[in-house]
């Protein structure tokens, strides 16, 4: 095992990715048969969604962030005696305590002498993460830094919601972020927050704000024939819709404007790949070209905070992430919350 380059004064970049995907497959087809106004070709053309990949019983967000960073080091860029800081992203840990990020240190065989911590975000979470690798790595609190993602949103869905059933699937990523010699190629930043959003996309209930009792495991069905409880995953539609539409172009500009650049700059805008036809309102409002704003949720879905690195993994392996390339990435979703930031690959 050869040991990392570090360099005195070091910039930031990502040397590796891998993602995690569980077995089990969620279709169309099966979802057509549950919901019969909603045939397999309307989900399809209407979310870009083709399957969705679905965590087995037991199999938690740990288990897809182990699977996601063994994957990362049978690909031989990193191993794991390089790492000495972990971040995990999830909102759906393996325990309330102790922090599923220390569980993984062991688990992976990372030396002791590693940080470890969770960040509880959801689709801005990858680039949130990216910040915070950033940081550790450039102050020279750390020299390699494993950013896992990965959600189970699966166990938050009541299986008769079509409403986010049809979009969300289970998954993990594993990015190894570390010292380089060159000028930061992570970076710069810009961050939003608006927590008057957070009751659009929710589990209203099951958290110490609002215990899980008998009221909150009543099923009730909304005026689009959904059903839920309170202990399951709500998401008001219309009106994330239009807070991404409002934002997200607003994050774009800011960060173009802080990075001295203009959208001519940017080889590629690899957006939270929430759903086809939020992505495809989003590009128009961004008046970008088509193949600038990858959509690539066909194969797995909304994964939430693996969206990112998991499109960023299938646009490498499709060739169409060369060196050289100027890299937005922008998250937004549940919080409200959303970040942007530029990479060079």
């Amino acid at each position: 095992m050869s040991a990392l380059h570090i360099p005195s004064r070091p910039g930031s970049r990502i040397l590796d990715l891998a993602a995690y995907l569980p077995e089990q497959v969620l279709t169309n087809d099966e979802l057509a048969a549950l919901y019969p106004d909603w045939p397999a070709e309307k989900i399809l053309d209407k979310t870009g969604i083709g399957v969705r990949h679905v965590a087995a019983p037991g199999q938690t967000a740990g288990d897809l962030a182990y699977e996601a960073a063994r994957n990362l080091f049978a690909q031989g860029q990193v191993a794991p005696a390089h790492v000495d800081f972990i971040i995990l992203c999830t909102q759906a840990p393996d325990y309330v305590l102790p922090t599923t990020a220390c569980v993984l240190q062991h688990r992976l065989g990372i030396a002791t002498s590693a940080g470890a911590f969770d960040i509880n975000l959801g689709c801005s979470g990858f680039v949130y993460g990216l910040s915070v690798a950033k940081g550790l790595v450039e102050t020279g609190a750390a020299r390699c830094v494993l950013l896992l993602t990965a959600d189970t949103y699966s166990r938050y869905i009541h299986p008769q919601d079509k409403s986010v059933r049809t979009l969300f699937g289970d998954g993990a990523a594993a990015t190894a972020i570390v010292a380089d010699d060159g000028a930061p190629s992570i970076g710069p930043f810009v961050f939003g927050t608006d927590g008057s959003g957070a009751g659009n996309l929710i589990v209203p209930a099951g958290g110490f704000r609002r215990p899980g009792d008998a009221d909150s495991a009543v099923e009730r069905t909304d005026g689009s024939g959904n059903v839920r409880t309170d202990e399951h995953l709500y998401m008001n539609g219309a009106e994330v819709m239009a807070f991404s539409l409002r934002e997200v172009p607003k994050a774009v500009d800011a960060l173009l404007d802080k990075a001295g650049r203009t959208k001519d700059d940017i080889g590629l805008f690899v957006l939270h790949q929430a759903n086809k036809f939020m992505l495809e309102a989003l590009r128009k409002r961004l008046k970008v070209p088509e193949e600038k704003l990858p959509v690539c949720v066909r194969d797995w879905g909304n994964t939430v905070s693996s969206s990112i690195p998991l499109a960023l993994i299938g646009l490498r392996n499709a060739g169409r992430l060369p060196a050289g390339t100027t890299t937005m990435l922008v998250g937004f979703g549940v919080g409200y919350s959303w970040a942007a930031c530029l990479v060079n690959f």
